[in-house]
């Protein structure tokens, strides 16, 4: 855990002086967390403004703190208020349309904090244009392909629409177990007695916007992002020339907003120290798999390396602008697999392969973009950047262990919920990503990409990458060719791709309810009441998180740690359906 978060707080290197100090990357996350520091910092100078975004702060907090106990625990129905069940809750159609639990989300409303912060991206927080775009790819998602698909023709194979396992021509789960030998092969015998693998058609285009979103980041970028890049790219060059010819000159310089002209009295990172991080999670990482921990060759770790570097501008330039996190997803799983087939890596293929790969590669950019987000709060803050760097060096001592007893936890304590021993009732603990990545880790290790898009539903996931890589030039074209109105610089696709690709354990619920408030906050109040915004958005957008956290600390300390204490069942809390959508399949 060390050597992936180090390496990518190393990669933070490549992105830094392209989208750090441009004032144009207002990076939303990091502007919500200095909002919240600078006002503590002013309460203690007494600024009555600062006493009252305090007040509003503390109110929020204890507010959404004590209202999380209703959805995670007392009043589970709430996570999930489907309409079409209340009315008819025994009809099957009208469960499907209506269950945002395993159904389309249709007229459904959440109350449930979790469910309402979409993909981790505050509605508070993240800017109208991308609410909407998100808000679109759950409508095509879920309002338009999963009716398609479960009533029409969208798919020849009709079993397990919403779910991301295996699945056997019949429809029940693959067997994964029996066809794997003892030396992590395929039993060519017992694949053949199981037959092909099938996967949901919900998972199935789930996996083609998968894929094409990481084209459409590269491509959208390299069109619409071009002429930015470029010229901080030539900043950059000149600051360079600048340092060799003249001590004390720095990026800073070449930007004269107010705060870079604060900044040019701090030192700058030396790149030593990020290639020294690098470095040292580097061996780290070889070592341990050399010993064969890891189950991955050694050759793969600098494919795993080369291709994370490509992407941290890309989706750092997204997520700067955006406030969107945009996952690799598992194109490095695919990746993974078409090198574990050729003859190198043939003695490699071990199923958990690909997740080893994948967190390599994919965690070196989220923790990259951890990093950038800090020191852009370091920026704002005026803090110098080596200090911010030897924080985050910190944290990580601090941080790992912590994290690695909550993973113990949640195994030892909700085991049986991940494993598919127990349903969870509000699909919050059900092992969805560990059984996608058990599919993933079949599908390309074992199996492997070749054999795997012979298959006839499988055949147009290549596509994909072509699609993702073509839409965004056309949508340039149009942009420079059309009207300026209509912001097709706005229509971000692979934004919208990644929308599609989310399949949260059959989570339709909250988009609704998302949207709503975003457009409350993000374009009503932005326009209309843009003092009252500016003053408290942030602030209520850190309260909530921070309450909706100390609540989850709550509930496991009293309900989850030691003796498990669980909710009697009530109305409010059925044990068939806390939605009481009772039809449902």
């Amino acid at each position: 855990m060390f050597a992936i978060v180090w390496i990518g707080y190393a990669f933070a290197a490549l992105a830094r002086q392209l989208l750090l100090y441009d004032p144009n990357f207002v990076w939303p996350q990091a502007l919500m967390q200095t909002t919240l520091f600078e006002t503590f910092r002013k309460q203690d100078v007494s600024s009555p403004l600062a006493r009252r975004q305090m007040k509003i702060f503390f109110l929020c907090f204890l507010g959404m703190t004590l209202w999380q106990f209703l959805p995670e625990y007392v009043f589970p129905f709430t996570s999930s208020l489907a309409f079409l069940c209340w009315v008819a809750p025994h009809n099957a159609v009208a469960n499907f349309l209506g269950s945002g639990l395993g159904g389309m989300g249709l007229l459904n409303l959440s109350l449930d904090w979790s469910n309402i912060n979409w993909n981790g991206s505050s509605i508070l927080l993240t800017p109208w244009w991308t609410q909407v775009v998100l808000f679109l790819a759950f409508v095509f998602n879920c309002w338009v392909l999963l009716p398609a698909a479960k009533w029409g023709n969208l798919g020849s194979y009709k079993h397990g629409l919403m779910s991301n396992s295996l699945l056997t021509v019949n429809g029940t789960t693959y067997p994964t177990l029996e066809v794997v030998t003892s030396d992590y092969q395929l039993n060519e015998t017992a694949y053949a007695e199981y037959g092909d693998m099938y996967m949901g058609l919900q998972n199935l285009w789930a996996t083609f916007f998968d894929y094409a979103k990481v084209t459409a980041a590269i491509t959208w970028i390299l069109t619409f992002g071009f002429v930015q890049i470029r010229d901080n790219l030539m900043k950059v060059i000149r600051s360079r020339r600048k340092a060799s010819q003249e001590k004390g000159q720095s990026i800073n310089h070449q930007y004269h907003d107010r705060l870079n002209v604060l900044q040019r009295t701090y030192k700058e990172i030396p790149l030593w120290w990020y290639v020294a991080l690098f470095m040292a999670g580097f061996v780290a990482l070889i070592v341990t798999i050399a010993c064969g921990y890891l189950w991955i060759p050694i050759w793969t770790l600098f494919v795993a390396l080369a291709s994370a570097a490509v992407l941290v501008v890309p989706f750092g330039f997204l997520y700067a602008i955006s406030n969107y996190q945009l996952a690799v997803g598992s194109f490095n799983e695919l990746v993974y697999g078409y090198m574990v087939e050729t003859p190198a890596g043939k003695s490699h293929r071990h199923p958990c392969g690909p997740s080893t790969y994948g967190s390599i590669a994919g965690d070196a950019w989220y923790r990259a973009q951890y990093m950038l987000q800090d020191q852009k709060i370091g920026h704002y803050m005026h803090i110098p950047p080596r200090t911010v760097f030897f924080s985050q060096i910190f944290g990580t001592v601090l941080g790992i262990p912590v994290n690695y007893a909550v993973i113990r936890w949640v195994l030892n304590t909700k085991g049986d919920y991940l494993s598919g021993k127990k349903t969870d009732p509000l699909n919050q603990w059900s092992g969805q990503s560990l059984k996608s990545s058990n599919t993933l880790g079949v599908q390309y290790a074992v199996l492997g990409p070749s054999r795997l898009f012979k298959e006839q539903e499988m055949k147009p996931l290549p596509w994909a990458f072509l699609v993702g890589a073509v839409l965004p030039p056309i949508l340039y074209i149009m942009h420079r060719t059309l009207p300026r109105w209509l912001r097709i610089d706005l229509w971000n696709v692979s934004i919208f791709f990644s929308g599609l690709a989310v399949f949260y354990g059959n989570i339709s619920t909250g988009y609704t309810s998302a949207i709503i408030g975003g457009y409350v906050v993000m374009y009503w109040a932005y326009r209309y009441r843009f003092e009252v915004w500016k003053r408290y958005s942030y602030m209520v957008a850190a309260a909530f998180d921070a309450g909706f956290n100390l609540n989850m600390l709550l509930i496991f300390l009293f309900f989850g740690s030691g003796k498990q204490i669980s909710m009697p069942n009530w109305w409010g809390n059925n044990s068939d359906s806390v939605e009481r959508c009772f039809a449902l399949d």
